[in-house]
């Protein structure tokens, strides 16, 4: 199944704050949690931070809870629209030196959305979790054939 995600992090290159993943089946249960930010850039403390709508866990508990998230899917691809997003995501699955999150074979899939605004189209602003649904949203409405256009029709050059 694909997974968009969203993180937010402290400043740019900085630290893990939250992680949002809304399946492509919006039936499916999303995965969100956040870790502590002791010392917020002034910017993530005034749009980030007032929107996390969860207590913060130890990164730990974050990455035993993700990798029970994807247990189930046996190929989970991942897709964001920005760079350090899957670097964030990715950075989870490390848990030692010489160790890694038992997954199974993951895909990442990096989008070039131009005109895509998730501050404009999501629910919560800043928030992960409403910004990856925000992500699947505008992809799925993408993707969809043209009104009258037959799928068969699509494929046809």
């Amino acid at each position: 199944m694909r997974y968009f995600i969203d993180v937010e992090f402290n400043g740019f290159g900085g630290p893990l704050i939250s992680l949002g993943i809304a399946p492509e089946d919006p039936k499916a249960a999303p995965f969100y949690e956040a870790v502590p930010c002791e010392e917020p850039d002034p910017w993530v403390a005034e749009h980030v931070m007032p929107v996390l709508q969860t207590q913060p866990i130890s990164r730990s508990e974050l990455v035993n809870k993700l990798a029970a998230y994807l247990s189930a899917d046996a190929a989970p691809e991942f897709v964001a629209d920005w760079p350090e997003d899957i670097v964030h995501l990715a950075s989870l699955m490390m848990t030692g030196p010489g160790w890694r999150m038992p997954s199974p074979t993951i895909r990442f899939d990096l989008l070039d959305l131009p005109i895509f605004d998730d501050e404009s189209l999501s629910e919560t602003p800043h928030n992960s979790l409403s910004d990856a649904r925000a992500l699947r949203d505008y992809v799925l409405k993408q993707e969809e054939p043209l009104p009258g256009l037959h799928a068969a029709d699509a494929t046809k050059s």
